[in-house]
This record gives structure tokens, C-alpha cells and sequence, in this order.
């Protein structure tokens, strides 16, 4: 039976040297088919990486990209790649890529939740794993959760929320690649996604970003220019991402780090709302684009 086999391995196992015995001893142990084990013995791809390979911060003027102070990155945007989602888009700004679904406005589950004011809109903001240098992890950390908070509180000035009571709206972001100013890429691609899923909106929302380094501004900065607060001190020495209303020339959200004095944050204020102006003619190509491929015909006639 059973128990004779287990026996037998048992005697066997015995007459082994310590090494075959451990061997012989994971053989036996049941196997996980769903999950490819990687060797035993491993160390990290770090360990091999050269110290010289990754850049290191240097003067923020000349740009690295060859890029002017107040020049931002080249956007590309194309809207509806996912299918299962009722509005999708994606968009690149330089290296930083960013991918936005959104599903809704749709029925809220719970009862005790459903409001008769307006729908309820939900953000969440992720980064792949594979997005940062260093690997992120599955479990949504600190910086997710603030970017949330911040990517929620930004677009419902914009959402029409009072035309769907007892709704929900979810807007889901990831980072596929972080090369800086991503919380900026992700206001502007979930407000073309809210509008690409036919969601009725006061305007759309587009985020820039700013570093200040004492006189020295730079627009929409890549991840080597971006604020630390660790290594950078001093007053005029932070970061601002605003969120405008190009249409309504109104601000629907503003973050900003480090130390600022009042003249400072105001010229920034200004620069981020010029970089807005810049990138809102990306946002109107993305959509009429989208319109077009959903309605050839009545295009066609107009």
C-alpha cells in the first residue's frame, strides 16, 4: 500500500550521501505546475550591473534631450486600445508611457453607497512593476495611493458628475515606463479617456509638471531632473504639477514640493498653465481622431 511505498523510500533515503538525500527529499515534494521555479541558488541581476552604466545627476542646463527650459516633451496619444473598456487611451510623453481605461458610469453595487447627487469617481493609479529601475511591487504603496487621491480630487471638476446619480465612474491608471512626470501624463490621459467613453465633461484636464532649481525652471522634467527632496535643499528648490481647464482657463488641481517663495510659485504657476495651453492641441487631435474612426459615416457627410 501507501505506507509500504513511504517506507521503502525511507530505506533508501538512508543509504544516500547527505547531498543526494536532500536532492532525492525535494523530488518527492509536490510541485506547484502553475508557477515556474526558478534554480535554487540565485543572485540578484544588480550584482552585475556596471556602476558607470546608470547616469548620474549632473548641470540641468544644457538638457540632456536637447530640449529649450521651457520647452516640453513630444506627446503622442492614440485613444480606444482597449476593447473591453468603454474608454481607453494611451499616451506617451517623451520615455514615460501611460496607459488609462475607464469603466462606467455604471450601477453601484451596494445600496448604502449610491448617492443622488451625482455618480461616484474612483481613481487608481499604479505602476508596473517593470516601469521603475527599481522593481515596484504588486501591493499599491504610498505614492500610488497619494497619486490617486490627487488624480480623483483633479478630474471631478471636470465630470458632468450630476448627470448619473446612483452610478459609479473607475478610472484606472498604469505606468508602463516612468521617465519622469508621470502624475502629469496621467491627468491628461485619463481626461481623453473620460471623454473618449462619451461621459459628459464641463472640460477636459490637462496636467503639466515644473522643476525649480533656484533661477533655473525646467518644464515637464524627465526622471533625472526631477525634485528630490533628499539631495536638494534650499528656498526655490522644488517640484509643481498643475491640472487646467484649457477651455474654462480655470485650475482643477495643483501639487507642488520644497521650499517656494511667493514670486517664484506665482512665474511657475504661469509656466505650468503656458505648458497646459501647449499640450491641449494633442488632446483635441486625440479625440477628433477617435471620433472619426467611431462615426466614418456621419463624417463623411458633415
Amino acid at each position: 500500500g501507501v505506507g509500504r511505498s513511504i517506507r521503502r523510500c525511507r530505506l533508501f533515503a538512508r543509504g544516500l550521501t547527505p547531498c543526494c538525500r536532500q536532492s532525492f527529499s525535494r523530488s518527492l515534494m509536490p510541485v506547484d505546475t502553475k508557477r515556474v521555479r526558478g534554480p535554487d541558488e540565485s543572485q540578484s541581476p544588480l550584482l552585475f550591473a556596471r556602476l558607470d552604466a546608470e547616469p548620474k545627476p549632473g548641470p540641468l542646463l544644457p538638457r540632456a534631450d536637447g530640449r529649450s527650459a521651457a520647452e516640453p516633451r513630444p506627446v503622442f496619444a492614440r485613444a480606444g486600445l482597449v476593447s473591453q473598456a468603454d474608454g481607453s487611451v494611451y499616451a506617451e510623453c517623451g520615455r514615460s508611457k501611460v496607459l488609462c481605461a475607464v469603466y462606467g458610469p455604471r450601477e453601484i453595487e451596494r445600496k448604502e453607497e449610491r448617492r443622488l447627487s451625482g455618480a461616484a469617481l474612483g481613481c487608481e493609479f499604479r505602476f508596473a512593476p517593470f516601469s521603475c529601475k527599481k522593481r515596484a511591487a504588486w501591493i499599491q504603496g504610498n505614492l500610488e495611493k497619494e497619486y490617486s487621491s490627487i488624480m480623483e480630487q483633479s478630474l471631478q471638476p471636470a465630470v458632468c458628475l450630476h448627470k448619473y446619480p446612483r452610478s459609479q465612474i473607475d478610472v484606472y491608471v498604469i505606468v508602463l515606463e516612468n521617465d519622469g512626470s508621470t502624475l502629469a501624463a496621467a491627468l491628461t490621459c485619463a481626461s481623453m479617456a473620460l471623454a473618449e467613453a462619451g461621459i459628459e465633461m464641463f472640460d477636459v484636464v490637462v496636467g503639466c509638471s515644473l522643476r525649480q532649481c533656484g533661477a533655473i525652471s525646467l518644464l515637464d522634467p524627465t526622471a533625472l531632473e526631477e525634485f528630490n527632496a533628499a539631495s536638494s535643499k534650499g528656498v526655490d528648490n522644488g517640484s509643481m504639477t498643475v491640472a487646467l481647464l484649457p477651455t474654462l482657463n480655470q485650475i482643477s488641481g495643483l501639487v507642488s514640493k520644497g521650499e517656494w517663495e511667493k514670486q517664484t510659485s506665482v512665474e511657475a504657476i504661469k509656466a505650468c498653465v503656458e505648458g497646459c495651453q501647449k499640450l491641449y492641441s494633442v488632446v483635441q487631435q486625440c479625440l477628433t481622431r477617435s471620433v472619426k474612426r467611431k462615426i466614418p459615416e456621419f463624417v463623411s457627410k458633415a
